[in-house]
């Protein structure tokens, strides 16, 4: 039987942490692994038209799987191109393995063609970041790698000089069972008891949930119902937590929406479970918090805490909610939810006055509409800027459908890329890419690699021919839009000239087919939507110092506009509301 080289090797340990594929641009330094995968049946080479993509196909599989999923750079520029993708993944807390070959061993540090130093540029986007120098490193340093990337939630990078990959593996190298799940972390009994006391002397609880909640639907709900207390949602909590929710309250942040600011500046104990949500000016400072979280370097770092917990959500609240006492006054969840539903019957007029005759058409429109098309089980990725808006506010989670966007780390360009990786996962799932023609553009080229797999992406595509965020962005700070306009082709007829399917929409009453025709599509499809730059509404009194990026520096104040059918589960929740 031939000997390994180091790459065989490589190839091997990844196929047993469960890697199914590589995403990557083939070149010099990383042909030998690519060769080795193309000699190993039980993984896939997925050849993109650039490595940014990769990094973000990478991210959005581990997202969807739970489990480990990599990606490939050559020296230099080319593994260069993954690390905004990475520090995307790393962010969310995906478990990516990246590669990162390098230049010769003998020339490193010389000033070689290509020289670059990856052991320094991945060092912030990464838990683990080291160079294999020697074929004695091997296997060790790549087990090393991916346990640090599934245990503790994030990227690892291992760089690899090219003359080292074709080198013989090391003989009687130590192979170890791998870590590929993480465990559940319980908090000690002294933390349960401090806030199961804060929770009984507490009249007011309001819990605001973010993605630590994915797996918990059922436990906080339980939770929830036992202290009578509202619950609201950070973006990333929405598609694990509003679903089946009697107690939602909405979501807040400057996208929010609802009664959620409300709910947690009125109570008078606030626990957020599972999240790092980052705009602290939407906050309280003036009550009780409690923060559950599974990480423990987030606990405190975005308000005053009465107690941190150091668990993770389910288990928690498992051990939580026995032993708290039966809350029966419903007052303040009440009041909330009629607060919430009051909140909702203002803005819903947003996308529902005059929308079949309004042109161009009002992006509202577009994405209530896909929302009501789209299956029940369908994975959405989203751009960041208004594209962000519209998911937060139009598509309804269920807890099969799955919503992924760049929402830590706010890139553009991040949808189609993570298209790709989520619909390698599952061919037969209906992938649909929330596009903005910004961020599309920014990355189009792979947009070949659909038609060149066949994968059954379905590109909606908001096409304002404007960015309409930063446009936002300059509106609240004083200053005129400047360099915010594109100047765009028909993106249909592009998309026919790759091969895919094609139709642009510049009419509401052509919508609804087209939509319906490109999901019947068996291949890539794109819908190219003219939609109205100016859709946004705004508040009439907003000042400069509001708005930086997405975040309000000293306001309640969220973006106007319509909901959804979040006003339908409102209303639905009304209901159930106790009358005298």
């Amino acid at each position: 039987m031939a000997k390994q080289n180091v790459s065989e090797q490589f190839v091997d340990i990844l196929v047993r942490a469960g890697v199914k594929r590589l995403y990557g641009v083939v070149g010099d330094s990383l042909n030998p692994v690519v060769d080795a995968i193309r000699r190993n049946a039980a993984i896939e080479w997925v050849q993109v038209r650039h490595e940014e993509t990769a990094a973000f196909a990478a991210g959005a599989e581990a997202q969807i799987t739970g489990t480990l999923a990599a990606c490939a750079g050559s020296c230099g520029p080319g593994n260069l191109h993954l690390i905004n993708g990475l520090y995307d993944a790393h962010r969310s807390m995906a478990p990516v393995l990246a590669l990162a070959s390098h230049i010769p061993s003998s020339e490193i540090g010389l000033g070689y063609f290509q020289a670059t130093h990856p052991e320094l540029l991945f060092q912030e986007c990464s838990h683990y970041n080291e160079m294999i120098s020697n074929p004695q490193q091997m296997p060790r340093l790549l087990q090393t790698a991916i346990q640090h990337a599934i245990g503790r939630g994030g990227v690892s990078v291992v760089s690899m000089p090219g003359d080292i990959a074709s080198q013989p593996a090391p003989e009687k190298s130590i192979e170890h069972a791998l870590v590929t799940s993480r465990p559940s972390v319980k908090p000690g009994d002294e933390e349960i008891d401090k806030l199961c006391e804060m929770i009984d002397k507490a009249k007011r609880v309001t819990l605001f949930c973010g993605s630590g909640t994915a797996g918990a639907h059922a436990e906080v709900m339980e939770f929830a119902e036992r202290v009578k207390s509202p619950v609201g949602h950070a973006l990333r909590g929405k598609e694990w937590i509003q679903y089946d929710n009697p107690y939602d309250v909405g979501m807040s942040g400057l996208l929010g929406y609802g009664a959620a600011y409300e709910a947690t500046h009125e109570c008078d104990l606030l626990i957020l479970l599972g999240t790092d949500f980052p705009y602290n000016a939407f906050l309280p400072d003036d009550v009780k918090i409690v923060q559950v979280d599974v990480r423990p370097e987030h606990l405190g770092r975005r308000s005053k805490l009465d107690l941190a917990v150091w668990g993770d959500v389910r288990e928690t609240l498992r051990a939580l909610t026995p032993r708290v006492k039966a809350k029966t006054d419903r007052k303040f969840l009440d009041r909330m939810l009629k607060k919430h539903a009051d909140a909702l019957e203002g803005v819903v007029k947003a996308y529902t006055r005059k929308v079949e005759k309004h042109v161009p058409i009002h992006p509202e429109y577009v994405a209530s509409v896909l929302d009501e098309l789209a299956d029940d089980d369908a994975v959405f990725t989203v751009d960041t800027g208004m594209c962000n808006v519209w998911a937060a506010r139009y598509l309804t989670p269920n807890g099969k459908r799955r919503v992924i966007g760049s929402f830590s780390h706010g890139s553009m360009a991040n949808a189609l890329p993570q298209a790709i990786g989520a619909q390698f996962t599952d061919r037969n799932r209906q992938v649909v890419s929330m596009s903005g023609d910004g961020g599309f553009t920014m990355l189009m080229g792979d947009f070949l690699t659909l038609v060149q797999y066949n994968l059954p992406v379905k590109v909606v595509l908001f096409n304002n021919s404007a960015l309409g965020m930063v446009e936002l962005e300059m509106l609240v700070g004083g200053l005129p839009s400047f360099g915010t306009t594109n100047e765009n082709p028909d993106f249909a007829a592009v998309a026919r000239a790759c091969g895919a399917y094609g139709v642009r929409v510049e009419k509401p009453k052509q919508l609804e087919g087209a939509l319906k025709d490109a999901f019947k599509h068996k291949g890539p499809a794109l819908v190219d939507v003219v939609t109205d730059p100016n859709a946004l509404s705004i508040p009439p009194k907003i000042s400069a110092d509001m708005v930086t990026g997405f975040a309000l520096s000293a306001s309640k104040i969220v973006l106007d506009g319509g909901v959804g059918r979040m006003l339908q589960m409102a209303r639905s929740n009304l209901r159930n509301v106790p009358r005298p």
